[in-house]
Parts: structure tokens; C-alpha cells; sequence
């Protein structure tokens, strides 16, 4: 981490030197990050302010394409490219300041070696043998041994008419920031602040920057997620980042060094700023684009419109081209449908007909024998009445149980001669 944490080291000694004030030097180098920075995080907030006004679309795809993940993703991959929307660049550049932090604690970490740009060999030849006779003792522990350069800087410092001489790289430093030592942990255990400790100030404003820079760190991802409409899963992102950020921030000022918490403070008041004025910028921007793009639309919907209702008037003038870039499959459907057509338009011309000139009786249409093979028009009589009437059935005459009807009795007549 040593090539990427010197420049960084470099830009804090040179902010100091101007200052006077390693607070203000880190406060200053807070800015100098956010300003060089300024390009990628444009471009990540502009990327997810794009994706957030594209969720009504992403839902209406969603809905359409239900129970098809597949063809779901493939239009949401045409539709983002389309629009030139990358669904990770919003992610990408928003992790860049952590390598930066990591940097920046490496300098912190290292005032010697990393931020003032002792060579390692003058350190550890020179400087430590020297630091040993003059009564130095680092202390105890392994977070002690964690920060030694810390320490062994601030020696330096109150005894450097004794260093001055032996690099010109060598610095005094004070860490010092309002009555606070930077250089110092905060302490959680605030029940046992006491007078006897030292300043209580020292020890209570200590205490409070990790607590300031977690109430800001909730702020500004409570602002940067404002107004922003999302879909469910992202929504139960954004609130578990909503208490992991704050959490990871108060973390860090209680287990680093002051100058981290106060490098968290000045980085998320600048990123509210920023965040704000962005917010601001872009609106307007992405206002216009969705006005171009619904114009787009409109007048995309409005020459299909045009080219169906041509199409329709050619037909109906039998006066429509066939179109080269038609697919093979589409052009022999087309014609296996012409040749019905024709098929039956010949049927209908050419089919045979009775005497006397009249058609089938049993045809209707295109259909045969859709009344039935057997189909007379005239069976029942004009009207739908019997042309040959049954003969009524005899009357019945009742003479008991040797009844017999008036027919029978007319045969029996004439069988006699009478």
C-alpha cells in the first residue's frame, strides 16, 4: 500500500506545512478528494438518478413479461442499452473513496516514513537508535506497537533540535486540533471521563467525533436516497445501508485515530453539499432528456400509425408491394393463403349446376353441403306446408269394446254393394 499511500501522505504534509493546523490540513484534504473525485461522482449520482426514473418502466416490463424471467431480462439489457444506462456505474465509483481512506490511514498510521518521506533505512539505521538513547519507550500493547510511529513522532517533535540534522525530510508535527489531540483514540467508555484523566474536553471532544461523524454519515445517505422511487429489493438495500454506513463510521472513529473521524466528518459534509447541488444539476438535465425521449416515442408511435393506415388504403387498392426483407417463412404462408383463396374463388365460378339453372340447394357459401346432401326446398310445400297432406286419420266410432271406424264401415258397404 506504500506506492498508493505516499502520494496521499505527500498532499497531507504539504496541506499541513501550509495550515499550520493538521486539522485543517485533513479538513483541507477532505476537499481536495471530493474535488478530484468531483468527475466519478457525477457520473455515479447522474447513473443512478437515470436508473430510479426508469423503474416505472422496469415495472411495466416486469408485469408484461411475468412468469418469462428470461425475456424479461433481455428487454431490460435492450432498454438499458438503448438509453446508454450502465446498471453498475452507479456502484463502481461510489467505492472509490475506500481505497482512499485506507490510504490516508496508512499516511496517518506512518507520519514518518509515509507522510514526512523519511527513507526507510535513515528510519530504522538512524532515528530508532537514536530515539532509544535519548530514553524513548514506545507503549506497551500491540495497538501501542500499531501507532509507534505516531509516538515516536511526537518525541521528535519536542526533542527535534536533536533530528533537525539528520534528514532534511524530518518534521516537526503537531497533531493537535482544538484542544484535541488527533493523534489520539477516542475513548468509548465515557463513565469514566474524570478530571484526574486529563482535560475533559479533551476526552469528551475525542468521544464526539466518531458520534458526529455516524449522525452525519446517517444524513447524507439519508438525503442521497430522498425522493428516489424504487422497487421493493432496492428499498430494502438502501435501508440496510441507511444503518450500516452510520454503524461502520462510528466503528472506525472509536477503533483509529482522531484524524480518521474528523476525515469522515469533513468528507460527509462535503458529500451532503455535493449531493444537494447535484441533485439540482441533474434534475433539470434528466427533465429534458425525458422530454426528448417522450417526443421520441410520440413520433415513433405516430409514423407506425402512419405506415399501417397507408398500408390498409394500398390493400384495399390492391395496389400493396411485397417486402424484400419479408422472411421466407412469412412469404410462403402468404402465398399458401393466396391459393386458398384463389381455389375457391375458381370453386364457387366453376361448380356444377341443376337444371333449370338454379345452383345446389343444399350450398350455403363456400360450404357444399352445409343444409345436407338429402336438402329438397320444396318437400313440405311452399310456406314449409305438405304438398301431399297425410290422409286424416278416421274418425272414431265408439260402440263398446267392438268399436270400429267410419272406413271400415264404408268397405264393408262396398263389399256388400250397397
Amino acid at each position: 500500500m506504500d506506492f498508493i499511500a505516499k502520494p496521499f501522505g505527500w498532499l497531507l504534509m504539504w496541506l499541513y506545512e501550509f495550515t499550520k493546523n493538521y486539522g485543517v490540513a485533513v479538513f483541507l484534504f477532505a476537499l481536495v478528494v471530493k474535488v478530484v473525485l468531483l468527475y466519478f461522482s457525477a457520473k455515479s449520482k447522474k447513473s443512478m438518478m437515470r436508473q430510479t426514473r426508469f423503474t416505472p418502466y422496469l415495472k411495466e416490463l416486469e408485469a408484461r413479461y411475468e412468469g418469462n424471467k428470461q425475456k424479461y431480462q433481455e428487454e431490460v439489457a435492450k432498454l438499458y442499452k438503448e438509453e446508454g444506462i450502465n446498471p453498475m456505474g452507479g456502484c463502481l465509483w461510489s467505492l472509490l473513496p475506500f481505497p482512499i481512506l485506507l490510504a490516508l490511514y496508512r499516511a496517518i498510521r506512518f507520519p514518518i516514513t509515509i507522510m514526512m518521506g523519511v527513507p526507510k533505512d535513515i528510519y530504522e539505521g538512524t532515528i530508532q537508535p537514536l530515539l532509544t538513547s535519548l530514553g524513548f519507550e514506545a507503549a506497551g500493547g500491540a495497538r501501542a506497537a500499531a501507532y509507534a510511529q505516531i509516538y515516536e513522532s511526537q518525541f521528535i517533535t519536542q526533542n527535534f533540535e536533536k533530528f533537525a540534522g539528520i534528514s532534511e525530510k524530518l518534521r516537526q508535527l503537531d497533531y493537535g486540533f482544538l484542544g484535541l489531540d488527533l493523534s489520539q483514540q477516542p475513548n468509548f467508555r465515557f463513565w469514566q471521563f474524570s478530571a484526574e484523566n486529563g482535560s475533559l474536553w479533551s476526552q469528551w471532544g475525542l468521544f464526539l467525533i466518531p458520534v458526529v461523524a455516524a449522525l452525519l454519515s446517517f444524513a447524507q445517505s439519508k438525503i442521497s436516497t430522498a425522493g428516489s422511487a424504487q422497487d421493493a429489493q432496492t428499498a430494502s438495500t438502501s435501508r440496510t445501508m441507511l444503518l450500516m454506513m452510520p454503524l461502520m463510521s462510528l466503528w472506525i472513529g472509536f477503533v483509529m485515530p482522531g484524524a480518521l473521524g474528523v476525515y469522515w466528518i469533513a468528507t460527509s459534509v462535503f458529500q451532503i453539499i455535493q449531493d444537494y447541488v447535484l441533485t439540482k444539476v441533474f434534475n433539470k438535465q434528466l427533465d429534458a432528456e425525458d422530454a426528448d425521449r417522450n417526443a421520441r416515442l410520440k413520433a415513433k408511435a405516430d409514423e407506425i400509425e402512419r405506415k399501417r393506415e397507408e398500408t390498409k388504403r394500398l390493400r384495399e387498392e390492391g395496389a400493396t408491394m411485397a417486402n424484400p426483407n419479408t422472411s421466407k417463412r412469412k412469404v410462403q404462408k402468404g402465398e399458401k393463403q393466396k391459393t386458398l383463396e384463389e381455389a375457391n374463388k375458381w370453386e364457387n365460378a366453376n361448380r356444377p349446376k341443376k337444371e333449370g339453372g338454379e345452383d345446389e340447394p343444399s350450398r350455403v357459401g363456400d360450404r357444399p353441403y352445409a343444409r345436407g346432401r338429402a336438402y329438397v326446398p320444396d318437400r313440405f310445400g311452399p310456406g314449409g306446408a305438405a304438398a301431399d297432406p297425410a290422409p286424416e286419420e278416421p274418425a272414431e266410432i265408439p260402440y263398446g269394446e267392438n268399436s270400429i271406424t267410419e272406413g271400415e264401415i264404408k268397405d264393408i258397404s262396398e263389399d256388400n254393394g250397397e
